[in-house]
């Protein structure tokens, strides 16, 4: 008797149908140390601080090896286990500007990390599945000119992290700063709520209704973490956010970060909050994910036993990642928005 026939299976296919080859991760950091003439740079501060050897062990690297093989090292170790994921194709890796001083130009003695543009550009070129992300402080003397740059290196959006880089969103100075995003059809991923990843922080400069004035001119805004943490007016920043997007129609967040412990119950809200889901990206904060603090212990209460210990036995970070976004009920078509928005006429891998 023979069987019947069956579907072949698409080996790309991941959990609830999800093709790895539209999931772009658009929220992955990079380090350096200033090895092999990066350009990059950690302040003192911040390597004294327990949180450094964290993240060296987070992208799989340590200092020694930085120093022998150059900081490029980082992202071609981003670019291998990537390449492991079942459930995620590509990822942007995101450059980071510095401080910049009244004279227009970076201020390294304020300034806790640093990822030259065009290190990053040529680096993430060198791999595939890799893409530039930006970062320009608009406060450079030549920032028009840099935005230009980068867009020719290929960057897909420009970075910023106002209350450690000191940018002050609302501030009408910037209107040529955003005018020229939008000219050169740039979006700008912007931090919003607080900041705790380094060792000092102004976070009201975090505010989330200080993006009004790049919404209004047109640029296209995404949320880092959609918002999800701290205060500001005696209020939460999500709160704060939420109704930005019945206002701005090309206002996005991203759901980054929002599986780990201290946010977990941020999710739901987010999930619940009427938020259009095209608007709402994926992306994970790498190397966040491979730090312990996006474990699924920590849903353990959230989530069936069984469930729990399949997850804990994942172990490429992305994949754990996609599975428990799923499992906390992140809607599958949010995976494949950020290469829609990003990438909109770019092949799959």
């Amino acid at each position: 008797m023979s069987l019947p026939a069956t579907k072949t299976l698409n080996p790309c296919l991941g959990p609830a149908g999800i093709d790895r080859n539209r999931v772009l991760d658009m929220h992955c950091h990079v380090a350096g140390i200033g090895a092999g003439g990066s350009g990059a740079f950690i302040s003192e501060r911040l390597r004294r601080s327990w949180k450094y050897q964290v993240y060296l062990r987070a992208f799989g690297v340590s200092e020694k090896a930085l120093r022998q093989d150059g900081d490029g090292l980082v992202v071609a170790r981003i670019a291998q286990r990537l390449a492991a994921s079942s459930q995620v194709g590509e990822a942007v890796v995101l450059a980071l500007d510095g401080v910049v001083g009244a004279d227009g130009e970076l201020d390294p003695r304020r300034t806790e990390t640093y990822i030259p543009n065009d290190f990053l550009a040529r680096e993430a070129a060198r791999h595939p599945n890799l893409h530039f992300g930006a970062s320009v402080n608009p406060k450079r003397r030549d920032a028009l000119a840099r935005l230009e740059r980068v867009k020719a290196d290929g960057a897909l959006l420009v970075k910023w992290l106002p209350a450690i880089q000191l940018i002050d969103p609302a501030d009408v100075a910037l209107t040529s700063f955003y005018r020229k995003l939008v000219e050169l059809d740039l979006p700008l991923l912007t931090h919003a709520g607080h900041e705790r990843s380094f060792t000092a922080a102004a976070n009201h400069l975090g505010d989330p209704c200080r993006l009004h004035l790049p919404l209004r001119l047109g640029v296209r805004v995404i949320v880092a973490h959609a918002a999800t943490s701290g205060r500001n007016q005696g209020q939460d920043n999500l709160r704060r956010l939420l109704p930005l997007f019945a206002a701005h129609p090309n206002l996005y967040a991203d759901i980054s970060s929002l599986t780990q412990a201290n946010k977990l119950r941020f999710l739901p809200r987010v999930l619940k909050a009427g938020i259009d889901p095209a608007r709402l990206l994926y992306g994970t904060d790498f190397p966040l994910i491979g730090t312990g603090l996006t474990s699924p212990l920590f849903s353990a209460l959230r989530l069936p036993p069984r469930q729990t210990l399949a997850l804990l036995g994942v172990a490429n970070p992305w994949d754990q990642d996609v599975r428990l976004k799923l499992a906390h009920g992140v809607p599958p078509e949010i995976f494949t928005n950020a290469r829609q928005l990003l990438l909109p006429c770019a092949r799959t891998l």
